[in-house]
């Protein structure tokens, strides 16, 4: 294995949203993999999988030292068997469960040595359980490190009793830098028109989830009657655009080529790779059964579980589909854009924001606080917020520290920003998220149930929910769908025209949905009736906002925006948002909304 540049663990770690605090932590990281003979995408799935199981663990040489007695040691020793060490004393290894009863000087200081010993050889390490496919890491279903919560509300109007600010947050050098951009930014001025006249609607009242519902109610053969329509529609769509003539049954021998449609799935629990996919047919043209897929002639794909797809291929014997030819899915249409001329109307500002608002170690709110001052000094006309506003991955939270009741802090957090953004004219649109402690943990989410007269100017909405803007369509989910994706995607020679995280965000619009993946992460409690009403997309949106612990990023896809604003507070630390500028009259078609945009996401 060759040396491991600093550059191949940045690009790899910052895809999580990770970046080195000190350059001994480089160099840590860089041991580790000579030892253990581990490339950059190793390492980097070792330490995801370790921060899963370690809640709010931050990347620190302790961690790290951590990291190597508790995962890497059990993976293969670190030195090499040789009859020259058979009568030595028989090596004692330490985990999470010995380590807390102590060691004496002697076994501490081979301990020591041990970490500094670059061994020759390595037998048995670096081994997958499962095959997978280039340019997907093994990644884990976990809860990330540093996915905790940033809640600001006015440190000094607002902080439960005897909340120490956080240190690293208050420390922090590197607020108002440009994480990413699109379009010409340089010179464009972000401030808006104070357009509390905003036209702000649903896009399709028949999609428009405004109550809570009852939920923990969903039969099983209801949830398979929506599952089934879902590949019933897809199929349509996908015989409609590539001009299929007919769809075959996916299990029957047939000795010529033949086209099916179907669901993507795995033939067992676990991550799914190139040799475990099955397709999985509809009630109507299949009966509901399933077929293997051989997938070795096909030059290129992309496929996660839940994916509604048809292919050209060969079934000899009714016992596997050799697939020549993948249809992957088609996007719709674009809304139509129709230019406002009111005085004002010209230009739409907006400024997207993700929670959690608050560092993972307190309730203080601080970077509330700060993106608050972003917003009185920008003056955007719209405040797109999502939840978490009260995240259950807070420190205080999860311990049971928290001195007041959650829709009290909630509230008082929406007061103080009512209050600002009625200061300055802004519209605000208000979404929740799984993660919102003090409300329905159900996906579709309804949106909060407050009625708070003085703010008017404030639009609670579901998650998710596709949301015209002056006739901009926006479509909107705080569910980390991208990070869901990534866990379960296998990709072989991929496309070049778009990314990795280009082509997450691209199955969201080819899918017609906010959350095409099935099963689901364990994460996310989904009711499939609601899902197939409130949970799909009636359009491909101008701007679709996807918040991720992933990288942040702006793109263009199939003519429209893909953000991720990232979060504005990532464990003890401040995170990012985004803002946008669109030259509303110069938009004279639906796709042209992408060359008079400007975009960047910015650090808190």
């Amino acid at each position: 294995m060759p040396f491991i540049s600093e550059e191949e663990l940045d690009d790899e770690f910052s895809v999580f949203g990770y970046e080195f605090s000190s350059p001994q932590i480089v160099e840590k990281l860089q041991e580790l993999c000579v030892q253990y003979n581990f490339g950059a995408e190793k390492i980097v799935t070792e330490w995801v999988a370790f921060a899963s199981t370690h809640k709010g663990v931050q990347m620190t040489l302790d961690a790290l030292d951590q990291l190597d007695r508790e995962r890497l040691t059990k993976k293969g020793s670190k030195t090499p068997k040789t009859p020259a060490r058979t009568n030595t004393i028989k090596q004692e290894y330490y985990d999470i469960n010995t380590i807390q009863g102590g060691m004496d000087e002697n076994e501490a200081e081979n301990l020591y040595n041990a970490y500094s010993t670059t061994p020759s050889s390595k037998k048995g390490t670096n081994q997958q359980k499962r095959q997978l496919t280039p340019d997907n890491p093994p990644l884990k279903r976990f809860t990330n490190n540093v996915r905790s919560p940033m809640v600001p509300f006015s440190p000094a109007s607002f902080s439960p009793a005897g909340v120490t600010p956080s240190m690293k947050f208050s420390s922090r050098t590197n607020a108002g830098h440009v994480v990413a951009h699109f379009g010409v930014t340089d010179n464009t001025k972000w401030q808006g028109h104070g357009q509390q006249t905003s036209s702000i609607q649903l896009y399709d009242e028949e999609y428009k989830l405004t109550t809570s519902f009852k939920y923990m109610f969903q039969k099983l053969v209801e949830k398979a009657h929506v599952l089934n329509d879902t590949v019933d529609y897809m199929a349509e769509k996908l015989q409609s655009h590539y001009k299929i003539e007919e769809l075959s049954h996916v299990a029957v021998p047939m000795q010529e080529p033949v086209t099916v449609a179907g669901r993507i799935c795995c033939d067992a629990n676990g991550k799914m790779n190139a040799k475990s996919v099955l397709l999985e047919g509809s009630r109507d043209t299949s009966m509901g059964k399933c077929i293997p897929l051989d997938l070795a002639e096909l030059k290129q794909f992309s496929l996660f579980p839940g994916q509604l797809v048809a292919m050209d291929g060969i079934n000899n014997t009714g016992q596997k589909l050799v697939v020549n030819k993948l249809y992957e899915g088609v996007a719709q249409s674009l809304p139509e854009i129709k230019v406002k001329t009111e005085p004002g109307s010209e230009k739409l500002s907006v400024l997207i924001a993700a929670g959690p608002f608050s560092t993972s170690d307190n309730l203080s709110y601080e970077p509330l606080n700060d993106l608050t001052k972003n917003i009185t000094r920008d003056k955007p006309d719209v405040c797109i917020l999502l939840g978490p506003f009260v995240d259950m991955k807070n420190e205080v939270i999860e311990k049971g520290n928290c001195k007041m009741s959650y829709d009290t802090i909630f509230n008082e957090q929406l007061k103080f920003i009512g209050t600002i953004t009625k200061s300055v004219e802004c519209q605000v649109i208000v979404v929740p998220s799984y993660r919102d402690v003090h409300h329905d943990y159900v996906y579709p989410q309804p949106p909060f149930d407050v009625k708070i007269p003085d703010f008017k100017h404030m639009h609670m909405m579901s998650d998710p929910c596709t949301v015209s803007i002056n006739n901009i369509v926006f479509g909107i989910t705080s569910t980390d769908i991208l990070m869901h994706l990534g866990a379960e995607e296998i990709s072989w020679n991929p496309p070049t025209s778009t990314d990795r995280l280009g082509r997450l965000a691209q199955h969201l619009i080819t899918q017609h949905s906010y959350y095409p993946l099935y099963p689901p992460s364990e994460e996310v409690n989904i009711d499939y009736e609601a899902l197939d009403t409130f949970g799909t997309l009636p359009v491909t949106p101008h701007v679709l906002i996807l918040p991720s612990d992933l990288k942040q990023f702006i793109k263009e896809l199939h003519d429209s925006f893909c953000i991720n604003p990232g979060r504005v507070a990532k464990g003890q630390i401040g995170g990012s948002y985004a803002r946008m500028m669109i030259n509303v009259n110069d938009v004279k078609t639906q796709s042209s909304i992408v060359q008079h945009t400007a975009a960047q996401v910015l650090r808190v």
